[in-house]
């Protein structure tokens, strides 16, 4: 799950409106919580809240208790740091169909949902249309290649596969790519994404790339693959870094020493 938000360019996220089930969900450390607190940390800012069960609640597709719940949710967003006016809410049932393709009939005082965006600003009714609203990522191709690899594996017959998705440049077939920070250097024979053979990859890509003569043991998860000719990654000697510091149990004060871990640099 952590890998998948990671990569995520929006995140739909699902609150259960019947009575006690909101409840029990939007309390610390359950699924409500833990989930936009999550994708928020990972970088996901384009966030859609559906208020599911609509038609499960006392009474059914109530404004009251919708409202209710938009207030309690767009309150704790904004104390992780997100801009609630940039936030969808959709209220819809899953089980009925209500505004999941068309809008329902059922919620009459429901106006539709609007929000506004540095780049966009958009309205609409359904689900759906909140997805498609979605703002696409833009794609830095003109950047050298980063490629943070999730695995590596090792297939009979197609010799050593790493996998990842494209953050920058272009994975290009028959390209020279070198991995950090183990330094070691390989020719991509194949690159594939859903089983489906491709000339090159584009950041969002995620795909997985055919090597020879590397091992499973000399590559492995979170190395960064980049092209050999053109600025290839290597070790960091520092970096910047915004730290979110989750669930502490005191108050955070100058002077505090801590330890952390560090997966990857792009």
């Amino acid at each position: 799950m952590i890998t998948g938000t990671s990569q995520a360019d929006g995140a739909l996220l699902i609150v259960a409106a019947g009575v006690g089930e909101f409840e029990t969900s939007i309390s610390k450390n359950v699924q409500t919580h833990e989930h936009t607190l999550l994708a928020y940390t990972l970088g996901v800012k384009q966030l859609i809240v559906g208020v599911n069960k609509m038609d499960f609640m006392e009474p059914p597709y109530s404004q009251k208790r919708y409202e209710e719940i938009v207030k309690e949710v767009s309150t704790y967003i904004k104390k992780i740091g997100c801009n609630s006016d940039t936030v969808t809410f959709v209220p819809i049932s899953g089980w009925n169909g209500d505004n999941m393709l068309e809008p329902s009939a059922n919620m009459p005082w429901f106006k539709g949902w609007k929000f506004t965006h540095k780049d966009n600003n958009a309205s609409g009714t359904t689900l759906p249309e909140a997805l498609d609203c979605i703002l696409p990522p833009t794609h830095p191709t003109d950047k050298p290649l980063h490629l943070p690899l999730q695995d590596v594996y090792k297939i009979d017959g197609i010799c050593t596969v790493p996998v990842g998705e494209v953050e920058t440049g272009v994975l290009k077939l028959g390209m020279v790519v070198t991995y950090a920070p183990v330094s070691v250097t390989t020719e991509v024979k194949s690159v594939e994404m859903h089983h489906e053979a491709l000339r090159e990859a584009l950041p969002g890509d995620n795909v997985g790339f055919n090597v020879k003569n590397v091992s499973v043991k000399d590559v492995r998860r979170d190395n960064m693959a980049g092209e050999s000719k053109k600025d290839p990654p290597v070790e960091a000697a520092s970096f910047t870094a915004q730290m979110i510091m989750l669930n502490h149990p005191g108050q955070i004060t100058a002077g505090l020493s801590h330890s952390s871990h560090c997966l990857q640099v792009c």
